[in-house]
């Protein structure tokens, strides 16, 4: 309860009536917009908080015991909430950073880390950004909220929106993990099954939402999510001492991950605070079966055709089209960094090798990441002495399926009323 008691006491301690944020700007044009009212996109592309960074500078201490406090809310003064108050948290704690030592020697890495987003309040990622969208749209006054989800955010959504009073709805592809599923709906939330992908299920949401009046929360259809994915960065350059490390692998899907690791660089680049203002390589991992952005990368392009018949067992990043791809491409080309697609057949091997070897248990879609650090090193692009981070975006238990397919061999059995054979476990580990 330490923690929990002392995570409280610097929330009240700087709690308070406003923020730092002064308008939204769009991604696509720079054109500015008004924060005090629900937004969502412009001329069909994204909206990003801006603040006030020069002010930050002089009045906000980087090293105060408010930014020690190990809470994602410890990052107040760079969030967009007006008032202390309409905060919607469980209290997210910050997400450790692990030397893989096992795996590292193995592959001959000197310096290889996960980021674990596992342990948030729902298991992923998601978390932080559902936690400072919710907020937000408390603090607007909004009533009803629906998302597409292809896995985690459906759940994160759920939850948060029952802390803050909201009514939830959930469209999901009919083949969506069942796990995510039911988290939904143990959460309140109405669920509603498509048969199609994620974007067939954001085009049933936006059909209906001038029936049923729900507002959007789409990956970057709003702009606060990202701000909530973005304390990743701000928690990673603070393990590192106030810089960022070497090498960044991330599984792209929608994106907001991405792009917001590259934002937080670029802000705590804005206010000062970092001591190497050396730019994170970012590499956007993706299966080959749904690769938009690692394709549109290899050719030069600013923008993604969508991936027709898009399959993975990587759902979270089954993501044929995405409406930030303008944002990730440009953060990768300005880290100088890349995007690439690896063998669907990989994701299995990964799962069960990282756990095995260092015992953290990885998601679908980070297993993407190992196997393209893999190829990367190979190909020299990443040497072997770099700092690298990989991040794990979600709990491997919440992958009933992808967890069947990494574990593969049946398990023993004995039955202690008749006498016991073991021969067959005996073989198993060759005595």
């Amino acid at each position: 309860m330490q923690v929990l008691e002392d995570l409280s006491t610097a929330h009240a301690t700087f709690a308070r009536m406003s923020s730092y944020l002064t308008h939204l700007e769009s991604a696509w044009d720079g054109s500015r917009h008004d924060f005090r009212s629900a937004q969502t996109i412009h001329a069909g592309r994204p909206l990003l908080a801006r603040y006030d960074l020069e002010r930050i500078a002089r009045e906000v201490e980087r090293d105060s015991t408010y930014f020690n406090a190990g809470c994602m809310w410890s990052f107040r003064d760079l969030l967009p909430v007006q008032d202390d108050s309409n905060i919607v948290s469980f209290g997210e704690l910050a997400t450790p950073t692990i030397q893989l030592g096992r795996l590292g020697e193995e592959l001959g890495l000197e310096h290889l880390f996960v980021k674990d987003e596992s342990r948030l309040p729902t298991g992923s990622f998601k978390s932080r950004g559902m936690s400072v969208a919710l907020s937000r749209a408390r603090e607007l006054g909004l009533k009803r909220v629906a998302v597409p989800t292809a896995g985690n955010a459906g759940g994160a959504l759920a939850a948060y929106a029952a802390k803050a009073g909201l009514e939830a709805w959930v469209f999901m592809p009919s083949d969506t993990p069942e796990v995510n599923r039911l988290e939904c709906q143990l959460y309140g939330a109405r669920v509603v099954l498509v048969e199609g992908l994620i974007g067939d299920c954001g085009a049933a949401l936006r059909e209906g939402q001038r029936q049923f009046q729900w507002f959007d929360m789409s990956t970057l259809r709003e702009p606060y999510r990202l701000e909530g994915k973005k304390t990743m960065g701000l928690e990673l350059a603070q393990h590192f001492g106030w810089r960022f490390p070497e090498v960044i692998l991330y599984p792209a899907g929608g994106g907001t991950g991405l792009i917001g690791l590259w934002k937080a660089y670029e802000e705590l680049c804005g206010v000062g605070w970092l001591e190497d203002r050396r730019p994170p390589r970012l590499y956007a991992c993706q299966a080959e079966g749904c690769a938009p952005i690692a394709r549109a990368f290899e050719r030069g392009e600013r923008t993604a055709e969508p991936v027709a018949d898009a399959h993975t067992l990587a759902s979270g990043i089954r993501v044929p089209s995405a409406i930030g791809d303008f944002m990730m491409l440009d953060a990768l080309r300005a880290s100088g960094g890349a995007a690439l697609a690896v063998p669907e057949s990989s994701i299995r091997d990964w799962m069960a090798r990282v756990a095995a070897s260092d015992g953290v248990a990885i998601c679908p879609e980070t297993a993407v990441c190992f196997e393209a650090l893999v190829r990367l090193v190979a190909s020299g692009r990443i040497a072997r002495d770099e700092e690298i981070v990989i991040f794990n975006t979600g709990a491997a238990y919440k992958y009933v399926e992808a967890l069947r397919v990494a574990t593969g061999e049946p398990v023993a059995r004995i039955d202690p009323r008749r006498a016991i054979d073991w021969n067959p476990i005996r073989s198993r580990i060759g005595v």
